[in-house]
């Protein structure tokens, strides 16, 4: 083999080891910040019901209980307890997939919140692909055609899906469509209930409503997203490079989709997140049995347990999902593993 050509080689390999080193070492210290992260949510979970004001017994025990009646559910429920021994037993439990019992219905606060987040996953994940499909499109004819009609309706659809409420949305989306025209229902996640979801015509039709209303502000924060960074993109001196050398538009915007992808991904990996614990308000107009809802009936009840179930589960989404898109944004760009 010539020598240059043994050289190169050589150098290439060191190249492709030296990047999945470095990509490598990037994904350990994602994990490694994770991990403070986590314990600081399950002491925010822990810790935040105690700040609102009540007694959480008052769910299960009339006001005028007995002192004996008093104490021997605070025992039962460890409210006896102090605090920093409440959090390690509850820590340790939850370790374990145990979140303990709900104080208002008695049934596993695991089993609940699993269910309900399902329900709440299910409605995200269609509001987050309508959300990110519509905003990549709008930002990207927008970011083209910048100062145009197109980018005036697209400024206008953006600033309408981050500026609408999403509870008054609901109920415009509701009168509309399913009093007035009835073409979709009004509330549920389907005739059976909120069990045994599935992907057909019949369950589909509950999910539409729910999803279009929590679409909007992830389509309007996306739109936004995404015209800045086309605009952005094309008045780069690369761009203009490659349209020097005669590329075709197409080919063009595989070069501009390929470098504004990471920031997309990251914005809409963090939309996703707010929207599985933003989704109460909708959850709530619509009757779509997921965490939000679940959420808001734990508050009422002050159903302790339930709560802490709830906001620790959404919490460890969150961060989970953050550590995914931290660990995709290197496959998009490889930069960013070096960095």
């Amino acid at each position: 083999m010539h020598p240059i050509h043994l050289l190169l080689s050589l150098y290439l390999r060191a190249s492709d080891r030296l990047l999945k080193d470095d990509m490598f070492v990037y994904v350990l210290k994602r994990l490694l910040y994770a991990i403070p992260i986590a314990l600081s949510v399950t002491v925010f979970s822990f810790m935040l019901v105690y700040i609102a004001p009540g007694d959480p017994l008052n769910a299960i025990a009339p006001a005028d209980a007995p002192a004996e009646v008093i104490a021997a559910l605070k025992s039962a429920y460890g409210l006896d307890k102090p605090i920093p021994v409440q959090y390690g037993l509850w820590l340790l439990r939850a370790l374990h997939g145990d979140l303990g019992a709900s104080i208002a219905s008695g049934r596993s606060v695991s089993t609940e919140v699993l269910s309900a987040v399902s329900n709440t996953l299910v409605l995200a994940v269609a509001a987050g692909v309508l959300g990110v499909l519509l905003g990549c499109v709008l930002g990207a004819l927008a970011g083209y055609r910048q100062g145009g009609w197109i980018d005036r309706i697209a400024s206008v659809f953006s600033v309408i899906g981050v500026s609408v409420p999403h509870y008054w949305l609901g109920l415009v989306l509701t009168i509309i469509f399913s009093v007035w025209l009835s073409w979709f229902p009004a509330m549920g996640a389907g005739a059976g209930g909120s069990a045994g979801w599935l992907w057909d015509y019949a369950h589909i039709r509950y999910l539409v409503l729910p999803a279009v209303t929590l679409s909007v502000i992830p389509m309007g924060i996306i739109t936004r997203t995404v015209r800045a960074l086309v605009g952005d993109m094309l008045g780069q001196e690369f761009i203009t490079a490659l349209r020097a050398r005669g590329l075709s538009p197409r080919a063009i915007f595989r070069h501009v989709a390929k470098n504004t992808a990471p920031t997309v991904l990251a914005v809409a990996g963090l939309q996703l997140g707010y929207l599985m614990g933003g989704s109460i308000l909708v959850e709530t107009v619509f009757a779509w049995p997921g965490a939000g809802f679940l959420l808001n009936t734990a508050i009422f009840q002050r159903d302790i347990p339930l709560l802490q179930g709830i906001i620790l589960v959404l919490c460890m989404f969150f961060v989970a999902l953050n550590l995914i898109v931290d660990i995709l944004q290197p496959l998009l760009d490889p930069r960013m593993g070096r960095s």
